[in-house]
């Protein structure tokens, strides 16, 4: 049966953004749900196989060889957050999953601070369990790993950096393992570390990652979607103070992300992350705005992370080189790059409850319609505000 194999084994920026959250907003609660953007079936008794993978979550604990590893790998992160995450559980009561039909339904309620590390693991979860119920047959290992080494000799050409980013979406624990065996194993300078903090640990290499979208979201509820990312990143900067300093920009559109990336906040963050709209666009955007506060866009980098593959890859390395700073963030044409339909779904924030209070509905809205998520009326209503285009 699908299952975890570490407390670990999740993405480095679900820590960062729980050990913030600790900080900041500890009474904060919030509210997830899946979306199956794919329409994939899910076979009978697919929910109840769930439930009890959930279920193992609970036994997981952090172990001291993990804990003293994460402490020496992020120096920036007070010691009370490893102890913190010592004593942490994953409580299963905290889920509630259900199947009508062929359709899933999984939502997620609790305090933000310990709702946060959830979606991570259950996406990898839903791929897996997916995979091994339908009786899908992958690849061989080898073939798998010879994959890996085709596209790194490729990548190497481009005389570039990459990153493993495809927990959420991999075909199973066993293939990711072989993907980023092979990646460290592989002879050169391109794979520099991994978005999974257990992996990273396992092979020696850099845990990877800053915050996601659901931390704008958050400050959108709370202060309003026209300070949600100013605020955002005025908070991540006073928790940080300077380390973890890629921006991810595209929250609220990357247009409304530009007017509240002031001079101050361009200077303190080394660079933004792209994960949607034409990779090209954002990039002349964003050295535009660069050089409009008065800085060297060479001296700052754009992570891209949106579906890539090699040929994506190479049409942003043409336009970028020697223009700005570029690293990249590859997932799912890594970890699940194996004879099989990939699958494709998200589990978001819906809802949050900043502090005592009323529950407010979050959104995002993305450069791409097909990946805004939340109430309709709620992005039409964001639309008009941000001064967004209506056909955006």
């Amino acid at each position: 049966m699908a299952r975890l194999e570490s407390f670990l084994d999740n993405d480095f920026y679900k820590f960062t953004m729980q050990y913030a959250v600790t900080k900041l907003f500890p009474r904060a609660k919030a509210k997830y749900q899946f979306i199956n953007r794919g329409k994939h079936l899910y076979p009978a008794g697919f929910a109840e196989k769930l439930k009890e993978a959930i279920q193992e979550l609970g036994k997981l604990k952090l172990t001291k060889e993990e804990k003293k590893f994460f402490a020496e790998t992020c120096p920036y992160i007070d010691p009370t957050y490893f102890d913190f995450l010592q004593g942490y559980r994953y409580d299963p009561d905290e889920i509630e999953i259900t199947q009508n039909g062929s359709d899933l339904t999984v939502k997620i309620e609790g305090y933000w601070y310990r709702t946060i590390l959830w979606e991570v693991p259950i996406m990898s979860l839903i791929c897996e369990l997916y995979y091994d119920i339908t009786g899908l047959e992958r690849l061989p290992d080898r073939e798998v790993a010879a994959i890996v080494e085709n596209k790194m000799q490729k990548y190497d050409k481009l005389d570039i950096t990459i990153a493993d980013f495809g927990t959420r979406r991999r075909h199973s624990f066993a293939v990711h393992d072989l993907v980023i065996k092979s990646l460290k194993s592989h002879n050169s300078k391109t794979f520099i570390g991994t978005s999974n903090v257990y992996l990273a640990m396992k092979y020696q290499t850099k845990p990877i990652g800053t915050h996601a979208h659901e931390w704008f979201m958050f400050h959108a509820a709370k202060y309003g979607y026209k300070m949600a990312n100013l605020l955002g990143l005025e908070n991540w900067s006073n928790v940080y103070r300077g380390d973890l300093g890629i921006a991810l920009s595209d929250t609220y559109t990357t247009e409304a992300f530009f007017k509240q990336f002031d001079k101050k906040l361009t200077k303190l963050f080394d660079g933004v992350r792209h994960d949607s709209g034409d990779a090209i666009e954002f990039a002349q955007k964003t050295i535009n705005h660069y050089i409009s506060k008065g800085i060297d866009p060479n001296s700052k980098t754009i992570i891209f992370s949106d579906g890539l593959d090699y040929n994506k890859v190479e049409r942003i390395v043409n336009f970028c080189k020697g223009k700005i700073g570029i690293s990249f963030g590859i997932g799912t044409d890594f970890t699940n790059d194996v004879g099989l339909e990939r699958m494709n779904i998200v589990l978001k924030m819906t809802d949050t409850l900043p502090e005592d209070g009323e529950w407010t509905p979050v959104i995002k809205l993305s450069d791409e319609a097909m990946k805004h998520t939340g109430d309709p009326k709620e992005i039409e209503m964001a639309k008009r505000y941000l001064q967004i285009d209506k056909h955006a």
